[in-house]
């Protein structure tokens, strides 16, 4: 673990739990949908920089985000070594999916560290495919995203193959079906979580509780309502990592924080989500 401000420390967490060959990564990582997709260079690199300062190294892409698997190649470049690079497939073409595999790999200076089939398109010719490259040592490990419920079913198909080192779904106060099948199933299985969406896609903060009610949760050690939502979903024992978006450096250190707060008891974590449902 590393320092982060006085007496405190970014807590890592293994990719795959129970692997001894699992690298740990930060509770915190970050996402790049919306926010890398840019002509700004300067500010990707910003924001990664920061990021990296503050041990959030994991960072998760996908073909999908425009221009955010290059931008952040590029915001990497001679730093590529510090970074756990998550990407993804989307296609239902297997030609294009090895073409899209390709890119992002070039884009990550030669080697993906996880490669995920993005909303489980095509998934049992895309699996083949990774673990090809896998063998290979082009990938590292192998996952599989969906952030719809009308997918969970799909996604635990893709699970219970026992192919997959790890998940992404979306997990936050009022969005919480996986709780019911997808992250037990998770847990039984030994699979690493990475969560999209802990802010619901910014609509949490945009209509926040009360300070006051901040005020009440100081003695956690949160200070912002985006903390206390990550610190919220990072509460559930089956989750390894949040990734939340941000094109700002200030927040991308805001959001590293919370990686270092202790694990919320289940009394806080209920009240936390009672004030997002009210």
């Amino acid at each position: 673990m590393r320092r982060l401000g006085q007496d405190r420390t970014v807590e890592h967490r293994p990719l795959v739990p129970g692997r001894p060959d699992s690298p740990t990564v930060p509770v915190v990582g970050m996402g790049t949908s919306g926010t890398f997709d840019t002509d700004d260079q300067a500010l990707v690199d910003e924001v990664v920089a920061r990021a990296l300062a503050h041990e959030t190294t994991l960072f998760d892409s996908s073909p999908m985000y425009g221009r955010s698997e290059a931008t952040l190649g590029r915001a990497l470049a001679g730093r590529r070594a510090e970074a756990f690079v998550a990407t993804k497939v989307w296609t239902p073409d297997d030609a294009t999916a090895e073409a899209q595999m390709d890119a992002s790999a070039a884009f990550a200076d030669g080697r993906v560290d996880l490669m995920q089939i993005h909303n489980m398109v095509g998934w049992r010719t895309r699996l083949d495919q990774i673990e090809a490259r896998r063998d290979r040592g082009q990938i590292g490990f192998v996952g599989a995203t969906h952030w719809q419920v009308s997918g969970f079913a799909e996604l635990e198909a893709c699970m219970a193959t026992g192919r997959l080192d790890a998940i992404q779904v979306p997990y936050n106060p009022i969005e919480r079906d996986v709780e019911r099948r997808v992250l037990p199933l998770a847990a039984e299985l030994g699979l690493g979580v990475l969560v999209m969406r802990p802010f619901a896609n910014a609509a949490l903060l945009r209509d926040p509780p009360p300070a006051s009610e901040l005020e009440a949760l100081a003695p956690t050690g949160i200070r912002t309502w985006g903390q206390a939502l990550l610190a919220w979903g990072l509460g559930h024992p089956a989750v390894t990592t949040s990734i939340p978006a941000t094109s700002k450096p200030d927040r991308a250190e805001e959001n590293a924080a919370a990686g270092a707060l202790a694990p919320l008891d289940p009394e806080t974590r209920d009240r936390i989500a009672a004030l997002f449902t009210r």
